[in-house]
């Protein structure tokens, strides 16, 4: 199996944007051959003692079987379109990619 934690930093003030263009592609993920979680997150607020990823930034919690499956994720042409439409909204994209230990 393979993680991934993915940050998207948006520029300021368009994390809501980003939030919708992720919302309309999350079932297209979830469709692919491999996807076993897929889900965008956010601060959970309250709690002092974790380390806040910031108000403009979006986390994606993915898991896929395989490293193929995640290859294919990448190239799939929803995240294609999912990537033009959020281009000029985001600043910065960090994708952390694991395995089991």
């Amino acid at each position: 199996m393979i993680h991934v934690i993915a940050f998207i930093t948006c520029h300021p003030g368009q994390r809501d944007a980003v939030l919708a263009a992720m919302r309309e592609n999350v079932p297209l993920v979830h469709a692919e051959d491999g996807c076993i979680e897929y889900q965008p997150v956010v601060d959970a607020p309250g709690l002092p003692f974790a380390a806040p990823a910031g108000p403009d930034t979006v986390v994606v919690v993915e898991k896929w079987r395989d490293a193929a499956a995640l290859a294919a994720h990448a190239a799939a042409p929803h995240m294609k379109t999912y990537g033009a439409k959020t281009k000029a909204l985001v600043a910065e994209r960090r994708i952390h990619v694991f395995t089991p230990a």
